[in-house]
């Protein structure tokens, strides 16, 4: 199979997959905007401009997690920062907080499985190969104890996935992050900012 009928054959198994989740998943998300609302005042969701495919800018959506206005207020890296609300870490740790993410997959904008996208001039040169797949609610970083890794580390994994990427490593990954999905997690995960970009 050619590379251009495997990316296809990727989109094709994105569209059927995110589609197929958002049957029981809509009825989730309805109760956890509901919990969101009733917790704290603000928006459902959180929305931030992230660098999607060969870096064109798209905007992904998570459900809210911190106090509103809180968010620029430096970074987060505990889930006993008071700004993290209660329903809040339940979604990071679980990562339910990802699932609005399924109407970027359906879009176009996002892939189940691949790089997950950072903030737009963050990727420096050597790791640009990183962009040429579509960003995903899943990667390998993330089935590959991300915890222990340095952000360089995050990012040659993330060119490794591009450079061996095949439809079976999207299926494994796949099947690998359903477990890691109930694993306690009690660190958060913030996207790369501008001023660690520099070479």
């Amino acid at each position: 199979m050619t590379r251009d009928r495997a990316l296809a054959m990727k989109r094709l198994l994105d569209v059927t997959l995110a589609g197929i989740a958002m049957v029981p998943c809509l009825p989730l998300m309805a109760a956890i905007a509901l919990a969101i609302k009733l917790e704290s005042r603000g928006p459902v969701l959180f929305r931030q401009e992230r660098a999607g495919l060969r870096g064109a800018p798209f905007v992904i959506s998570k459900f809210r997690t911190l106090r509103t206005g809180a968010d620029g207020d430096g970074p987060i890296y505990s889930m006993d920062d008071p700004r993290v609300t209660r329903v809040g870490r339940f979604l990071r740790r679980t990562s339910l907080d990802e699932l609005p993410q399924l109407f970027n997959v359906v879009r176009g904008e996002m892939s189940l499985v691949g790089p997950r996208p950072q903030l737009i001039g963050t990727t420096r040169p050597h790791e640009m190969r990183r962009l040429e797949m579509p960003p995903g609610m899943t990667g390998l970083v993330e089935v590959s104890r991300p915890e222990r890794m340095s952000w360089d580390e995050r990012m040659a994994t993330d060119v490794a996935y591009v450079d061996h990427w095949s439809l079976w490593l999207d299926v494994s990954i796949i099947l690998r992050t359903v477990p890691v999905m109930f694993v306690r997690k009690n660190a958060l995960d913030p996207p790369r900012a501008a001023g660690d970009a520099r070479p």
